[in-house]
Parts: structure tokens; C-alpha cells; sequence
């Protein structure tokens, strides 16, 4: 073995810019699954460092996860709470210095000027900072504060502390110096949990350990003693304080993971592709080796040892730019509001060793299936290929593409309109991939019929449109495995573009046609229940409140159960049509309240429930609850997949606050003078409201996007890449031409009229595989056949593709010519 990877060693050195291509293709390919395997490590052992619990060896808290095997994003979205009486319970284990049960309460301290945020705790969790009084004393009845001196504020000054734009009055009797800059007040245990709407609940209980116990110790005592109960030690800890964190890690393991499977299937594409044309280019070389007694397997060792070491080099090259573009991602999502700022990395020598783990096998298996033909040709064939490319493709080759063809479209098309709910969705966006490894095993036969298409049209009237066409057909396997990474890039980034525009635009269609409300009022972290209460009362007034939330539903996905967040809305409905219409399409949500619920059509294909059926769910805080649908609507995704009566989702939320109140039948001046008391509230028309949920919305698309776009970058480097490898390789087809006869500029035009049989044939192949899916994606998530395609965009699209495939063409073509025609045979040779 150790002579083929000296003879590989000595190939790869003789024939440099054959190798080029497919050591680019490796390095990029090493550093987006480096970028991956950083995501995955982050979202197993990274996030944020505990703050105010960084005293504390070990926090107490309930499960944020449903027991038994779940998916990775099922975290409860809603602080789950644990019972007061937990905190004595826990004191009493063996080993506990102190159990502090503690409440956070974004609240604010309201002044004549402005309101300034304010995180509202019990004066027992002092303990933990440790928070030293610069004057005055702790809190001890209801009513009084001690604030943070940095507010500005004295002992023995009243001051208005509000929560949900309700506030309360305070006596400030001491201040209290603090070191981060964050407005902090501390209230009685009592009023703190009070203030947060769970009066017998804490948030979290952080406990101080006797001296010599340790941490896990300390943490294992509680777990025995209290089943149930979830422990957090070291990193940990932030994941109890912070439940965003959580979420956060979450989400990077579900990105990390469907975005590496994704991103491998396409380096293992690329990487065959170069691979494959970089064997092609050198079958003379290989039908010699066959003539002169070589084996089939010793050409396979040979091709893998090749694949091996240029893949090795690449991989350990790639690996350390890959870091960069995972901080680079990091970068994005903190951008986009998807990781806290101070979330942070996991930089370990894991994800890089399993990159170039991935990339060396994957590059040896893509040699052994690019190398399949020039190892088991006969020497004879095997000479005669050299001089001639084969006409006929395999039959395996063949019927494999024909059968991809009604899979893919079954997947697309048939599915989504037969089954529905999220499965179809997934079905429809994976057939966009079996649709182009259909299309590039077809390719040279799809090559050639986009070439004669384009010669009835007129390309042959010219010498050099001639030889464009007859170089087409004589070497179709050639330009087709060139062409496939073009076809790819158009495909997915038809797909992954158009499928979220298809999704946002229909999203912002519902939003703006479904708020039916005058106006809309939201505040700052939320609004008391009360607030919807006290504009009721004004005549000939509807104000609907509206609390948002996730809940988790467990529902059959293919034969197995699966648990999956879902977003959720909670709405009173006295008037409800007077300011929101969701688009009914079965019951009526006249009768949500108690123990309902209405879904979102694809919810109710997805769960496989109707109207009058009991659906399973786990609310907000994780609270098991079964209720009956009443209704189902086709406003999903500008509202929520689940409709809850309003009080059901409140009672499970964190902040117990609602997120905006619909109001129709009221003049602004009738709601100022109504909210007099509540000045922290904002009042919106419905225009002015639509257009910040777009807002969001598309902010919500751009993570996507970002995803979609390292893909894409890499596929546009492995078009560029192959194209110019493809082209640069015919020095001495351009030699010969002019040898006997041609002029360079009618080489020049016989390229150009190849280019643009690659490009019309890459933009109709990678459109038409792109359509399927993109019907069946606006299929299940709108009910209609059209998706939303911005003719700026796709026509975005087409320009990307002309200019990639057309420069990477005319460019090495210039170059190829610049020896004379003697010197670039001998440099051929």
C-alpha cells in the first residue's frame, strides 16, 4: 500500500493543476463542515457563563423538557416553575448551606421623563451577588424597595415601579451598590413572587454548599432526595438562569445537524464531480495503464490513493477557515436575534478532526464511483475511450435517472397534495435534491437535447456555432459532469430563496388581511390583563388581548411519534370579528374557551385531527393539556399553527402579561384619555402594526437566508471551480484547431457558444427541478399552487449563473490560447 501512495504521490506532483480543482473543492468542503461540527459542539456544551447564580456550586430547577426521547428543539419556550415549598425541601438535604429561591421580574422604574427597564428580584437572592446595601435597609414589608443607586434615587423617595404598563407605588428604603450596570430592585420574597403573577412559585433555587462538599456531590444528594427536580452545576447553570440559552443551544443542535447532512450530501457531490472530470481528462493515461497488464483493482488503489492524500491536505487546510466562518455564523444569528450577545462557542478539536475525517472519506468514495469506468474497462475499450468518448451511458446510469425523475416528482407535487402537514412540506423540499441527481446522471443525454434545441434554433448556422454543438455531442459526459454543480446552484437556490419569499409573502398576506382591529396596542415586555379590562368598559369598544406562546404537540410522522414546537396564540373571543379574521375554514371559534383549541390547516393535516377531536399538547410552561378543536383556520402563518382561549395561555406564561391588545370602535384621543395611567403603552394603527409583524417576519427569513447562502457561496466556488478545470484541460484541442486552420477568434466564439449551451441548459434544468418542490411547498403551506417568485430575484438568479458559467469559461479559454499552437501540444502532453 505504501508504493500506491508513492506512485499517487508522484501523479498528484506531475499533474498539479489536474488536482487543483478537486483540492479547492475539499478545502471549502473541510471548512463549511468544521463551521457545521462547531454549531453541533456549541449546542452541546457552549452558551452563556452563569451571572447572578455564579456564587451558587449548584441550581435547582424544573425539567424545560418533556420526559422521555424527544427531538432536539423540544424545550419548553415558558420558564417552568417549581413550587415554593421546594426551596425548605431542598434546604433540608444534607450538605445545603442556604436554598435561595429566587424570581427574576422585567419590570421598570417609571419617571416623568421615561421608563427605565428594571429587573425586580426578593431580597433573599441578595445573598448570591453578594449585594451590599450603600444605605439604608432591606425591604421588609409590602411596599418597600431597595433600588440600585445607580437609578438615581435616594432613601425615603417614592417611586413607580410598573410591570405589564401597571404600576405600583414604593417606598425606597435603601440603595444598593451594584457593580453591572443593570437597574435592579429587590422587594419582600413574598412581593417579588407576587409581582411575577405566581405567588407560590420560584423561578429557580440557587444553593450555597457547606464547606468540603462539592459541587456534583452536593447535586447528586438533591437528585436522590428529590426526584424530578433538574440539578445544574458548572456551564450549566447559565442554562437554569438564562432559559434563552437553552433555546438557543436547541436550536444550534436541530441547524447544526440538518444543515451538516445537507452540506455533506453536497460535498460528497462536488468533490465526485471534480473527481470525475479529473478522471475523465485522463483516460489516455489510465487505457495505458490497462494495456500494459494493470488491474482493475490496482487503478481503483490507485484513484482512491490519489483522492486520499490531495483530500487529506485540503481538509487539514480547511479546517482552521472553517472556525472562522462558524464565528462568522455566530456573527449572523446574534445579528438576527437567534443567540444571546454573549452566547459563546465551543472551539474544540473535535469538529475539526471529524472534517477531515468526513473529507478523506468522502473523497475516497467519491474517486471509487468517479473511477468505476476507467478501473473495469477492457484495455482495448479502454484505448479506444481514450482517443473518443464513449456515446452510450450505462444502463444502471440510466434507468436510476429515469426512475429519480417521478420520485422526485412525487415527492414535490403528489405528496403535498395527497397527504398534507409537515411531512408533505419536508417531502417536497427534499425532492429538489433527487431531482438534480436525476438531472446530472442524465445530463450528457439533457445536454445534448438542450444543444440540438438550440441548434433548430439557429446556433449551427455558424462555423463556430457548429463546433459548439458537435463538440457538445462528442463530448457530452465531459460537459455534463461541468455543468452539474451550475445545475445544482440554480436548483437550490431557486428552492431555498423562493421557498422563503413563498413563505413570507403569504405570511404578511394573512397578517394584513386578518387584523381587522383600528388599532393595536403593545408595550415594552407586555401588558397587564387588567389594561384589555378597563377599555371594555369605554362604550361601543372591542378590545381583544392576544398573549403568544409555543407550545409542544407529540403527533405520528411517518408511523413513528415526534414532538414539535409550535407557535401559539392566546385571544378572548367577545367581538373577536370585529378585529381578527383567521380565516375559518371548518367550526367556529365562537366556542374557544375552557378546555379548547383551534389549529392552523397544515397543523390539523400535520397532527391528523378535525373539528369535535381531542388534541394532546404540552403548554408554554410545560403544563399537560387536552383540549377539544373547535375550529380550524388557514391563517397559520401570519398567527400562530394553535389558538388557545387567552386565559390558558396567560396562566402558563413566564411574565403572566399579554403582548398586544386588537381594539376597534375607539378614537386615538378616547385611548390616550383611557390609558392615561398607562403611559408605557403604545398605540398603533393597522397599517403601522402589519407592517412591523413584516418586520419581523423577514427577520425571521434572514436566518434562513444565511444558512442557504454558506451553501450556496460553496456551490458558486465548486461552479467556478470545475468549469475552469474543464476548460483549461483542452490546451490542446485549441491547439489542433488552430493547427489546422482556426482562427482565435473563432476558438473564442466556438467557446462562447459552448458557454451558452451550458448556461441555457443549467438555468432550464435547475428551474425545471426547482418547480416541484416549490409547488408543493406553496401547495402545504397556502393551499395554492403559486409560488411567490419575485421576478427580481429569480432574474438575480439567472444573472449569477451567466455570470459564473460564462466567465469561467471565457476566461480559461483566453488563457489556454496564450502559447503558440507547437508549445501547447507539448505542454498537452
Amino acid at each position: 500500500m505504501g508504493s500506491m501512495f508513492s506512485l499517487a504521490w508522484q501523479t498528484i506532483r506531475g499533474r498539479r493543476a489536474g488536482f487543483v480543482a478537486a483540492f479547492i473543492a475539499v478545502f471549502f468542503g473541510s471548512a463549511l463542515i468544521t463551521a457545521c461540527g462547531v454549531l453541533l459542539d456549541s449546542g452541546l456544551r457552549a452558551g452563556v457563563p452563569p451571572q447572578r447564580y455564579a456564587s451558587a456550586p449548584v441550581v435547582v430547577t424544573a425539567a424545560q423538557s418533556p420526559s422521555g426521547p424527544h427531538d432536539l428543539d423540544t424545550r419548553f419556550s415558558e420558564r417552568v416553575p417549581l413550587p415554593e415549598a421546594r426551596v425548605g425541601q431542598v434546604a433540608q438535604v444534607p450538605g445545603v448551606h442556604a436554598a435561595v429561591g429566587d424570581v427574576s421580574v422585567n419590570s421598570g422604574l417609571r419617571t416623568p421623563e421615561t421608563t427605565r427597564p428594571l429587573v425586580v428580584h426578593g431580597w433573599s437572592s441578595a445573598q448570591l451577588g453578594p449585594v451590599a446595601l450603600a444605605d439604608g435597609r432591606p425591604p421588609r414589608v409590602p411596599g418597600e424597595v431597595a433600588l440600585d443607586r445607580g437609578l438615581g434615587v435616594h432613601t425615603g423617595d417614592v417611586v413607580d415601579i410598573e410591570t405589564g404598563a401597571v404600576a405600583g407605588r414604593y417606598q425606597v428604603v435603601g440603595t444598593t451598590a451594584t457593580t453591572d450596570g443593570a437597574g435592579t430592585a429587590f422587594l419582600t420574597d413574598a412581593q417579588a413572587r407576587q409581582l411575577s403573577g405566581r405567588p407560590g412559585q420560584v423561578d429557580a433555587i440557587a444553593v450555597l454548599a457547606d464547606g468540603g462538599v462539592t459541587a456534583d456531590e452536593l447535586a447528586k444528594r438533591i437528585n436522590d432526595a428529590l426526584p424530578g427536580v433538574v440539578t445544574s452545576v458548572g456551564q450549566d447553570r447559565a442554562e437554569a438562569e438564562f432559559v434563552d440559552a437553552g433555546a438557543a443551544r436547541s436550536f444550534l443542535l436541530l441547524m447544526a445537524s440538518s444543515f451538516g447532512g445537507a452540506m455533506l450530501m453536497i460535498v460528497l457531490a462536488v468533490v465526485a464531480s471534480t473527481l470525475g472530470l479529473t478522471i475523465q481528462q485522463r483516460r489516455r493515461e489510465f487505457a495505458l495503464l490497462r494495456a500494459i497488464a494493470a488491474t482493475p483493482r490496482q487503478i481503483y488503489r490507485l484513484i482512491t490513493a490519489e483522492a486520499t492524500l490531495v483530500a487529506l491536505v485540503a481538509a487539514i487546510l480547511g479546517a482552521l477557515p472553517g472556525i472562522g466562518v462558524s464565528l462568522l455564523l455566530r456573527a449572523g444569528l446574534v445579528h438576527f436575534g437567534v443567540l444571546p450577545n454573549d452566547f459563546r462557542f465551543a472551539i474544540g478539536p473535535l469538529p475539526p478532526l471529524a472534517a477531515v475525517a468526513g473529507c478523506v472519506l468522502t473523497a475516497a468514495l467519491a474517486g471509487l464511483i468517479a473511477g468505476r469506468r476507467a478501473a473495469r474497462i477492457s484495455p482495448v475499450a479502454a484505448l479506444g475511450e481514450a482517443a473518443v468518448e464513449p456515446r452510450q451511458l450505462g444502463r444502471v446510469r440510466m434507468i436510476t435517472g429515469w426512475l429519480l425523475i417521478p420520485l422526485g416528482l412525487a415527492g414535490g407535487l403528489v405528496l403535498p397534495i395527497l397527504a398534507g402537514g409537515t411531512a408533505a412540506l419536508g417531502g417536497a423540499a427534499g425532492s429538489a435534491l433527487i431531482l438534480v441527481i436525476a438531472v446530472a446522471l442524465l445530463g450528457p443525454r439533457l445536454l445534448t437535447g438542450t444543444a440540438g434545441l438550440l441548434g433548430r434554433a439557429g446556433l449551427g448556422r455558424t462555423v463556430s456555432g457548429f463546433l459548439a454543438r458537435a463538440n457538445t455531442f462528442a463530448n457530452s459526459r465531459r460537459l455534463a459532469t461541468a455543468a452539474t454543480p451550475l445545475i445544482m446552484g440554480v436548483a437550490l437556490a431557486s428552492v431555498q430563496i423562493f421557498s422563503v419569499t413563498t413563505t413570507t409573502a403569504a405570511a404578511q398576506r394573512q397578517a394584513e388581511t386578518g387584523v381587522l382591529a383600528d388599532h393595536v396596542l403593545a408595550a415594552q415586555g407586555g401588558i397587564a390583563p387588567g389594561v384589555a379590562d378597563t377599555l371594555r368598559r369605554l362604550p361601543g369598544v372591542t378590545a381583544t388581548p392576544v398573549a403568544r406562546t409555543n407550545v409542544l404537540v407529540t403527533h405520528d410522522e411517518l408511523g413513528d411519534p415526534t414532538t414539535e414546537s409550535y407557535p401559539a396564540q392566546g385571544i378572548t373571543t367577545d367581538g373577536l370579528g370585529k378585529v381578527l379574521d383567521l380565516g375559518v375554514v371548518d367550526g367556529d371559534l365562537n366556542g374557544l374557551s375552557g378546555d379548547t383549541v383551534a389549529v392552523s390547516r397544515l397543523a390539523a393535516d400535520t397532527f391528523g385531527v378535525h373539528v369535535g377531536e381531542t388534541l394532546a399538547m404540552y403548554l408554554g410552561d410545560g403544563t399537560a393539556h387536552t383540549a377539544r378543536v373547535v375550529a380550524i383556520y388557514r391563517a397559520g402563518l401570519g398567527f400562530g399553527d394553535v389558538t388557545l382561549p387567552n386565559d390558558v395561555v396567560v396562566a402558563h406564561t413566564t411574565s403572566r402579561l399579554d403582548d398586544e391588545i386588537l381594539v376597534s370602535g375607539a378614537d386615538v384621543g378616547a385611548l390616550h384619555a383611557a390609558l392615561a395611567t398607562h403611559p408605557e403603552v403604545r398605540i398603533a394603527d393597522r397599517t403601522t402594526y402589519t407592517a412591523g409583524r413584516d418586520t419581523a417576519l423577514a427577520g425571521e427569513s434572514n436566518v434562513n437566508l444565511l444558512i442557504n447562502l454558506v451553501v450556496l457561496g460553496f456551490i458558486a466556488i465548486a461552479v467556478v471551480n470545475i468549469l475552469v478545470l474543464a476548460t483549461a484541460a483542452r490546451v490542446r484541442e485549441f491547439a489542433l484547431l488552430r493547427l489546422v486552420g482556426a482562427k482565435p477568434r473563432q476558438v473564442r466564439s466556438m467557446m462562447r457558444g459552448e458557454a451558452g449551451i451550458v448556461v441555457v441548459a443549467s438555468v432550464v434544468l435547475g428551474s425545471l427541478a426547482a418547480l416541484p418542490p416549490l409547488i408543493g411547498i406553496s401547495v402545504s403551506l397556502t393551499g395554492t399552487a403559486l409560488p411567490t417568485v419575485p421576478p427580481l430575484a429569480y432574474l438575480g438568479v439567472v444573472v449569477v449563473a451567466i455570470v459564473l458559467g460564462w466567465g469561467s469559461i471565457a476566461f480559461p479559454t483566453r488563457s489556454a490560447m496564450r502559447p503558440t499552437p507547437i508549445d501547447a501540444l507539448s505542454i498537452g502532453e
